[in-house]
């Protein structure tokens, strides 16, 4: 599958099948949580976060393609991402874009 985020494939013409979108609700343990909660009294990187960002972008994005697959694309242009929070501690991502069908 291929994914981007312009407009447009170079040198490829194509189909738009939909707008696909793939998502997902993550949290850090409480364990991790109070860890992260000591660390910003000192400052710097919040390293279980980003594991835990990265595993939900990568989710996500997985989540897209399948939905894209299923209708049959060959590629997914315009990708995007947007997060919210939904409770403290906890993120929702969600990657989302066009699915197209390459003629």
């Amino acid at each position: 599958m291929i994914l981007t985020t312009t407009e447009s494939i170079q040198g490829k013409s194509y189909e738009t099948l939909g707008i696909v979108k793939g998502s997902t609700i993550q949290t850090v343990n409480a364990i991790k949580d109070i860890g992260a909660g000591l660390k910003t009294l000192v400052g710097g990187e919040l390293k279980k976060y980003n594991e835990m960002m990265e595993k939900a972008r990568d989710i996500a994005v997985k989540r897209m393609i399948d939905e894209a697959s299923q209708m049959g694309a060959d590629a997914i242009v315009c990708v995007r991402f947007t997060t919210s929070s939904i409770m403290q501690s906890a993120a929702e991502v969600m990657a989302y874009g066009t699915a197209v069908k390459l003629q």
